[in-house]
């Protein structure tokens, strides 16, 4: 059986099952006494420890095997819940993240055995249960409990020969037979893992029923092998009693016989306990050597970049791709009479069919926030127990949804984000309850559709940003005089953030500084298109305000004239289109600007910014776009409106990579190629 088959599968599973358990340990550290969430990290915890047997995977299986011992006797009793319990269960949810990210890079588990957890888990079973033994099945020389049908056969004369030279060699030789549970759907797969298992210690020198029968499931659900190692009962049925889905585990010695006289050239023939001299020993091999060598850097890189898709979504893509074909068929099995009359109605079908294709598709890519938020409650507990603060994190609009491009980039803003808001935000528990606020302070990550935007915004009810620390800072380093800084408004200081390099924070520490590195948090938040704000009152708090496109595909665009050329503008960042003259421009501290509504708006000439050569004659009327990043309000001067169109955004190639004021290009509809302007870098 070729296990590998199965790994992206169980890479994903196992991603969702450590982020519930993830959950559940937080909710039962809230509530300690809650039996069902204590059953919810116990449910997780076999399946984890099922999941990763199955796969062959047994240090993973072991931890988790030893994690269900101590929960189970929490759910009995037996062992009270103590906050060093979570936080050991915490550690192994951090182990078992470890293993998951080495299965996906190197499609193994790793060779840390973390040994110090399984030791202090142990000890906790150990004080639950009195000091008794907790594993299952008995071992050693002790007697079958029952009369296993499978294990009642008689060794031949070459069997027992190898058992006879095995022991002068100073090996030990036991019988182990295997009972498994009676819900055990795939009984030859989980065989697999038994065989894999004790070949990793041992090798086999027979099975009962044969291997044959075992690889095609003609067996019920026990079988028995005889084994020749150097390690001991115990340890081997601690192995396999690891593995999910065994019932029981029974071993015992096999004896050796007094000297046969056996010929030495017999003898000689079962010397070498290697795998390939010992019959048995390769069960399973071309299963084990298919799956290394699929084991590619390839299939590596594509873990991760699966999405789980609604049933319903798919049905729904099916059937309008079927609509296309009927359609497409209809346009070409008309006559020339037939086409004169009907064509028309058959493009409006088209239009309309290719459009719910193109929503079918982009709801297909979504996926909901809920995917990046729920890796920060537990950051945030982590980061409160270490500055020693005590902080809530309430997150809201978890089921928003973003394109999975998007989703996978801003989980590091928002990391930063959040860790300034717990680190320089939130207030000490002294310094707030003297600023009449409660001790616990409230950091709140919320997300909501707005047009054709998603909105995410970072809040703390902490001290906010001193503007005026702020105004100094800015002198200080020579960024503004100290005249011009007496006019920068609030909005225009904290921009000042978002600087390379600048930071008001007085020490710097491992968590967070307030601004050091918020211009990576633009940076990466502008390379997908777009924006991020800051709304802030001092002694109130600080919010952070990530506007994001739903998608990065396919979106509305203005295009716009700029001499001879054309040139596309995302409609999110229009925010109208108004024409003045000439005289309505003013000059302000050497920026060009209007007054729209008693709002200042700066003057951006496309033609100087793309270095086309300006006219020289001044026209009546100019033509503005008024275009909208965050908060801030700029006007682009174009010389003509071509039109609004739905465009698919392609990259410019390595070559052009990184070109200024552009985000990519556009293929309209004659085949020219429109290049599309970047407003973040504009404006």
């Amino acid at each position: 059986m070729n296990m590998n088959q199965y790994l992206d599968i169980f890479i994903e599973e196992t991603r969702e099952n450590l982020q519930n358990l993830n959950q559940s340990l937080l909710e039962l550290e809230k509530n300690s006494d809650d039996v069902s969430i204590l059953n919810e990290i116990f449910r997780v915890a076999h399946t984890l420890k099922g999941m990763s047997g199955t796969m062959g995977f047994s240090r993973m299986s072991n931890l988790t095997h030893t994690m269900e011992s101590v929960l189970q006797a929490l759910r009995n009793n037996t062992l009270k819940m103590e906050k060093s319990i979570v936080d050991l269960l915490f550690k192994c949810l951090d182990a078992l993240e470890d293993y998951l990210e080495s299965i996906v890079a190197t499609s193994s588990e790793g060779s840390k055995d973390y040994s110090d957890l399984t030791d202090a888990l142990a000890r906790l079973i150990e004080k639950g249960t009195g000091g008794e033994e907790t594993s299952g099945g008995s071992s050693g020389n002790s007697a079958y409990k029952t009369a296993y049908k499978t294990a009642q056969f008689e060794l031949n004369q070459y069997e027992q020969n190898v058992v006879n030279r095995a022991a002068k060699m100073g090996y030990n030789i036991y019988r182990i037979t295997v009972l498994l549970n009676k819900g055990c759907l795939l009984k030859s797969a989980r065989a697999f893992v038994v065989f894999q298992t004790i070949e990793r210690y041992s090798e086999i020198i027979k099975s009962v029923p044969k291997v044959e029968d075992i690889e095609d499931e003609r067996f019920d659900f026990e079988f028995t092998v005889v084994v020749v190692t150097k390690e001991s009962a115990e340890f081997l049925s601690r192995q396999i009693n690891n593995i999910a889905e065994i019932d029981e585990v029974e071993i015992s010695a096999v004896a050796a016989t007094p000297d046969t006289g056996v010929a030495a050239g017999t003898a000689g023939e079962v010397a070498d306990f290697s795998r390939k001299n010992v019959p048995g020993a390769g069960l399973f091999r071309k299963a084990e050597e298919e799956a290394a060598a699929t084991k590619t850097t390839a299939a590596r890189t594509r873990t991760g970049k699966t999405v789980r898709v609604d049933i319903d979504r798919l049905d729904l893509l099916m059937n309008l791709v079927s609509e296309l074909i009927i359609t497409k068929n209809r346009l070409e099995g008309m006559d020339e009479i037939q086409k004169s009359k009907e064509i028309s109605s058959e493009i409006n079908n088209l239009e309309r069919i290719t459009t719910n294709i193109h929503d079918a598709v982009m709801k297909v890519r979504m996926v909901p926030v809920e995917t990046v938020f729920n890796r920060f409650p537990r950051m945030i507990r982590d980061i409160s127990q270490e500055l020693g603060k005590q902080i809530e994190l309430v997150m809201t609009g978890i089921e928003t949804e973003l394109d999975r491009t998007v989703i996978d980039e801003i989980g590091e803003p928002l990391i930063h984000l959040l860790r300034n808001s717990a680190d320089h935000g939130i207030e000490p528990a002294e310094a707030r309850k003297a600023a009449g606020k409660p001790e616990t302070g409230r950091i709140s990550l919320s997300a909501y559709q707005s047009g054709n935007n998603v909105i995410i915004e970072v809040e703390d009810d902490g001290s906010g940003i001193d503007t005026e620390k702020i105004r100094r800072k800015v002198v200080e380093k020579g960024l503004c005089s100290e005249e011009d800084a007496k006019f920068l408004s609030q909005n225009d200081l904290v921009d000042y953030l978002f600087t390379p390099g600048f930071s008001t924070a007085d020490k710097v520490t491992d968590i967070s500084g307030r601004g050091v590195g918020l211009d990576v948090v633009k940076s990466k938040i502008e390379s997908l298109s777009g924006s991020v704000s800051v709304e802030t009152e001092l002694g109130k708090g600080t919010r952070f305000i990530i506007r994001l496109p739903l998608t990065l595909a396919i979106y509305q665009a203005l295009l716009v004239r700029v001499d001879c050329e054309r040139y596309a503008i995302p409609l999110s960042n229009i925010e109208r289109v108004i024409r003045i003259k000439p005289g309505e421009i003013q000059t302000v501290r050497k920026q060009q600007v209007i007054l729209q509504n008693n709002v200042v708006i700066p003057i951006i000439r496309l033609d100087e910014v793309l270095g086309i050569r300006p006219k020289g004659d001044v026209p009546a009327q100019y033509t503005v776009v008024i275009a909208r990043k965050g908060d801030k309000l700029s006007g682009l001067i174009v010389d003509g409106i071509v039109g609004q169109m739905e465009i698919v955004i392609k990259n410019l190639g390595k070559l052009l990579e990184g070109t200024k004021n552009i985000a990519g290009a556009t293929i309209l509809g004659d085949g020219s190629v429109v290049l599309i302007l970047d407003i973040n870098s504009l404006m």
